[in-house]
C-alpha cells in the first residue's frame, strides 16, 4: 500500500470524528452562551466598579499571598492582607443612594465656528434626607468636565457653569451626566447616569450670496429644456392641427389668415432642481482646513438656494442632508467627518448612488478641494443629461480667486470664503 493510499484512508477515517467533534463543540457552546450571559448580567455590575488600579492592588495582593505560602514568608502574609483590605475598606465607600435631579442646558444650541457657547448644570437634591459631598462628571465632546458638590439638604440647588470650545465644526455632546462615588485612592468607582445628552451644533462660516444662487436658476417657473411639448409654458412654434389636439392652443389669427388650423408648440419647462455635492474622501483634499473651506463655500450655496426657494438636496457620503430650513441644513453639515469614504473609491460612484432616486437636476454644484481634478467632476456629467448644467467650486487655501471654463463646465475656485459672493457675482454677469 503506497503512503497517499494510507493517507486517503487515514482522512476517511478521521473526517467522521472531525465532524463529530466540530458538532459536540457547537451544543456545548449553545448551551455554555446563554449561562455565561446569564454569569455577567449578575456579576458585571460589580466587576466594573474595580478600576485599573484596584485590578492592580487585588493583582499583588493574590500574588504575596501565595508567596507567602509557597515560601512561607510572613513579610508578603502581611502585605498580602493590606492589600486586599484596602479594596474591602474602599468598598464602603460605594455604599449609599443618591437622589439628584440634573439639568443640562445650553446656551444657545446653535452656534458659529468661533463663537461663545455656555452652559448651565442644574442639579437638585429632590429626596427627603440630606446627601453628603460627591463629585459631578460631564462629558463635553472628548472632554470631562469635573464638579464638585458640597452637602445638600433636601431641595437644595446648586448650579455650575461650563464653556462649551467651539473653535472646529461639530456637533459636541454635553452629557450624559454621572455622579462619582469611590475611594480616595480611586481602587472602586461606581457611577450613576443622572441627565440625558444635549448636542450643541457648531456650524460652519457662511457668507451671503447674491439671490437665486447668483444666477444659476434665473427663471421663475422653472427651466426650459429641449423637449417639445402641446401643454406648457414656453412658446415654441406653431405646427398644422391634428385630431385630438386641444383647442384651447389653436392659433385663430395665423389660422385665419392661411387657411388652415395651427396650434402652438412649447417647449417643455420643469421645475429648478440644484444638487450639491460635498465628497467627505480625504483624496480629494490637501488636508482638513482645507475640506473645512469647501464645507463652508458648499454651506454658502445651499443656504441661498434654500432662501430663494429652490428645490436642493446635498449629498455626501454619509448621505443625503436635511434641507428643509437653513437651520436643519446646517445640522447636516456639522455632522460631516473628514476623511469619511462610505466605502465609495470615487467621485462618480459617490454621486451616481446617491442621486439614484432623486429627481433630475437642473444644476448640479460639485464643491471639493485642490486634489479634485477637472477630471474627476467631468466623471459626474455623464451621469445626466445635456439639460443639466454643471459647476465645479475647488477650494484651495491662499489660491487666487479665478472664474474660467473646462470643457463646457463652468469652474470656480476659492482661496477664501469671502472669495465666493464675488465669484458668484461674475458667474451671474
Amino acid at each position: 500500500m503506497t503512503i497517499a493510499t494510507r493517507l486517503d484512508t487515514a482522512t476517511a477515517l478521521l473526517r467522521p470524528a472531525g465532524a463529530s467533534l466540530r458538532r459536540f463543540g457547537t451544543g456545548v457552546a449553545n448551551v455554555v452562551r446563554p449561562a455565561a450571559r446569564v454569569v455577567w448580567r449578575i456579576v458585571g455590575p460589580v466587576l466594573r466598579v474595580i478600576t485599573g488600579a484596584g485590578w492592580v492592588v487585588l493583582g499583588l495582593g493574590a500574588l504575596a499571598i501565595v508567596l507567602s505560602l509557597v515560601f512561607d514568608w510572613q513579610e508578603f502574609t502581611f502585605l498580602g492582607f493590606v492589600l486586599l483590605a484596602s479594596v474591602v475598606v474602599a468598598a464602603f465607600f460605594l455604599v449609599g443612594r443618591s437622589s439628584y435631579g440634573v439639568l443640562i442646558e445650553l446656551n444657545p444650541r446653535r452656534v458659529v465656528v468661533g463663537e461663545r457657547a455656555m452652559g448651565r448644570m442644574v442639579v437638585t437634591n429632590t429626596g427627603a434626607r440630606r446627601l453628603a459631598p460627591t463629585r459631578m462628571e460631564l462629558p463635553v465632546g472628548k472632554g470631562v468636565a469635573e464638579f464638585q458638590l458640597p452637602a445638600m439638604t433636601p431641595k437644595q440647588e446648586e448650579e455650575e457653569l461650563f464653556q462649551v470650545p467651539t473653535n472646529r465644526r461639530a456637533v459636541i455632546v454635553a452629557g450624559p451626566v454621572e455622579s462619582i462615588r469611590g475611594d480616595q485612592l480611586g481602587l472602586l468607582r461606581r457611577a450613576v447616569k443622572w441627565a440625558d445628552a444635549v448636542d450643541l451644533f457648531v456650524h460652519p462660516r457662511t457668507v451671503r450670496l447674491a439671490s437665486s444662487a447668483a444666477g444659476l436658476v434665473r427663471d421663475l417657473e422653472g427651466q426650459v429644456s429641449s423637449k417639445i411639448t402641446n401643454n406648457d409654458l414656453a412658446f415654441h412654434a406653431l405646427r398644422p392641427y391634428v385630431p385630438g389636439d386641444d383647442r384651447r392652443y389653436v392659433h385663430w389669427r395665423t389660422s385665419a389668415r392661411i387657411g388652415q388650423l395651427m396650434v402652438r408648440q412649447f417647449q417643455e419647462t420643469r421645475r429648478s432642481q440644484i444638487i450639491v455635492v460635498q465628497p467627505t474622501g480625504a483624496q480629494f483634499f490637501a488636508g482638513e482646513d482645507e475640506f473645512e473651506l469647501a464645507v463652508s463655500a458648499a454651506a454658502s450655496i445651499a443656504s441661498q438656494i434654500i432662501r430663494d426657494g429652490t428645490q436642493l438636496d446635498v449629498v455626501s457620503e454619509a448621505g443625503p442632508w436635511r434641507t428643509r430650513t437653513v437651520t436643519s441644513m446646517l445640522d447636516s453639515s456639522s455632522r460631516l467627518e473628514y476623511g469619511h469614504t462610505g466605502g465609495f473609491t470615487t467621485l462618480r460612484d459617490l454621486v451616481r448612488e446617491r442621486t439614484k432616486r432623486l429627481p433630475a437636476p437642473s444644476v448640479v454644484v460639485t464643491v471639493g478641494g485642490s486634489k479634485l481634478s477637472p477630471g474627476d467632476i467631468r466623471s459626474v456629467q455623464t451621469l445626466f443629461g445635456s439639460d443639466t448644467t454643471h459647476l465645479g467650486v475647488t477650494a484651495e487655501l491662499g489660491a487666487q480667486p479665478r472664474l474660467g471654463s473646462v470643457a463646457g463646465m463652468t469652474m470656480l475656485t476659492v482661496g477664501r470664503l469671502e472669495d465666493l459672493p464675488g465669484l458668484f457675482r461674475g458667474l451671474s454677469s
